[in-house]
């Protein structure tokens, strides 16, 4: 067996039924898919079932841990040579596993990971969120940029890695959140080759919404400054560019704040004033206010402008071009807040175990 699909699955039948269908119409076919249901309400397990003859399928229930546990339980049960990692809201092209055929037959390596991309099916707040985790000026083009081919950090929605190194590292940590860097990390310092490979792209849903988006990219934050404890020469100088953008934009937002008060008592002074001298003296608060309000929030209609037109060339719409604007905000502040938090909490005031906020999000 060449290949085994781990795919853990919490409450997603519908997506599930999209995966293995995507799966059933692979070109290459020496691979095994294996389901573990994380302690799920609504299980897939008819879904699964449905596949049985268009398959080499098995699954598997536990109760809830998280994904990281849960790929692991997945991969004590394979027998695929490679290990490849998917989330349950991926939908994978049909040459998706020989491109990953092809890519070990060229230039052999230990483990890989791919880009994802949007589908055109996908809702304009998907794709908005596709472009804000994707894009250079959001991301620093970190995640599948195609000038680190030969050492890129895979993330778990789309991950390989050899079973017998997979086993040798001891898989997936207990982290909650960051454990596919954590592991990442790991393949590195092991001495094995990790590489990107282009041409193994996934679909991914990205199912959710702006709040829950939110919380995970908070949660990333958050996972970096835990990452930074573990392996203090992981944090890289792009890991802070958020953080330095939430301080950038709270201190423009400051600045307007100012302004605007400057703004509302000049103009409240105007009105009451009747002499020619306290005229003067009020108009130039009005000029100081509005000259820091345009000194606050120019910076940010220029970036916000730049996301726009970006995205909407890139996705062909107007309308995803301004959710761009806000998911990318959002994107940047969720991270940077989270880091900024779990930097103060353990860097500053020392507390020693592994932060996490959002708990419940493991599967967002």
């Amino acid at each position: 067996m060449k290949y085994s699909l781990i795919i853990p699955v919490y409450n997603r039948p519908d997506e599930v039924e999209e995966l293995l269908g995507s799966l059933a119409i692979q070109t290459f076919h020496d691979f095994e898919v294996i389901v573990v249901e994380d302690g799920s309400s609504i299980p897939c397990q008819e879904v699964v079932n449905r596949y049985g003859n268009r398959l080499n399928v098995k699954y598997f229930t536990k109760s809830n841990s998280g994904p990281g546990q849960t790929r692991n339980y997945g991969a004590e049960r394979s027998q695929g040579e490679y290990l490849i990692i998917l989330d349950s809201d991926c939908v994978l092209p049909s040459g998706y596993l020989q491109a990953v055929e092809n890519e070990l037959t060229k230039n052999p390596c230990e483990a890989f990971g791919g880009p994802d991309k949007a589908h055109e099916s996908f809702t304009p707040v998907q794709k908005a969120i596709n472009y804000s985790m994707t894009s250079f000026f959001t991301t620093g083009g970190i995640r599948g940029g195609k000038k680190k081919l030969d050492k890129f950090y895979p993330r778990s929605f789309n991950m390989g890695i050899r079973a017998d190194l997979y086993r040798q590292l001891g898989g997936f940590s207990k982290m909650r959140f960051g454990e596919d860097i954590d592991l990442s990390i790991r393949i590195f310092k092991s001495g094995a080759r990790c590489r990107l490979f282009p041409e193994a792209w996934v679909w991914h849903k990205r199912r959710t919404d702006m709040k829950k988006f939110f919380k995970q990219v908070h949660n990333s934050g958050i996972a970096r400054i835990n990452l930074y404890k573990k392996y203090p020469e992981s944090l890289k100088l792009v890991h802070l560019l958020p953080a330095l953008f939430t301080l950038g934009v709270g201190l423009l937002l400051l600045i307007a704040l100012l302004g605007l008060i400057l703004l509302i008592f000049g103009v409240v002074g105007l009105m009451r004033s009747q002499q020619g001298s306290c005229v003067t003296g009020v108009m130039a608060v009005i000029v100081l206010g509005i000259s820091l309000l345009a000194l606050a929030l120019l910076p940010l209609l220029i970036i916000a402008l730049i996301i726009c037109v970006e995205s909407t060339i890139r996705n062909r719409s107007f309308k995803i071009g301004l959710l761009s604007i806000i998911s990318s905000y959002t994107q940047l502040l969720g991270y940077g807040t989270g880091f900024l938090r779990a930097w103060w909490l353990r860097c500053v005031c020392g507390r020693n175990e592994e932060l996490q906020a959002f708990k419940e999000n493991f599967y967002q």
